[in-house]
């Protein structure tokens, strides 16, 4: 006979870890209205000084992080749209079941808004919108958004969380 204490724990975690899933959305939301607001008032490649290291600078990315494959030939657009989708399916199994890990639950809530974000924009453009650019000594970093920040920020959360110190279970 199977305890109804359990059930009732194992079911208020994962609604418990539904809720994450609003965190992503909130990045999905945020990372298109401010896609939207660079396309709306930037002139592509044509860079709006913010602070003497940073600009606003309308870019499309073709490709992955640092531009990689961008001049593929266009399969790469369907190839990480794949990647995409499939990190995506894999981090929601996984934000189902965590157990009070609120780090991991943040670093891939994060990523998952992040990935999907940027899905948008390969399915509905053909190319990532790009549009923060720090530089810094006449050199510029690729240009990014926040899709980009966002699993970036996920990513150092789930590093730190395999350095931090776990008490024994």
């Amino acid at each position: 006979m199977r305890d109804k204490g359990l059930d009732t724990t194992k079911h208020n975690l994962q609604v418990r870890n539904l809720y994450w899933l609003l965190l992503s959305a909130l990045v999905v939301v945020l990372d298109l209205w401010t896609k939207a607001l660079a396309e709306q008032h930037l002139v592509l490649y044509r860079s709006v000084e913010v602070l003497s290291f940073f600009n606003f600078t309308l870019a499309y990315n073709s490709g992955a992080a640092f531009s990689f494959l961008a001049d593929a030939g266009g399969w790469q657009r369907w190839f990480f749209s794949i990647v995409a989708l499939v990190a995506s399916v894999v981090i929601v199994g996984w934000l189902l079941k965590l157990r009070g890990e609120r780090m991991v639950a943040l670093g891939l809530a994060l990523i998952l808004g992040g990935a999907l974000g940027n899905l948008w924009d390969r399915l509905t453009l053909g190319h990532v919108v790009d549009f923060l650019d720090f530089h810094w000594a006449g050199y510029h970093f690729p240009a990014f958004n926040i899709a980009d920040s966002a699993i970036t920020v996920g990513a150092v959360l789930l590093i730190l969380d395999m350095f931090i110190a776990k008490k024994p279970t």
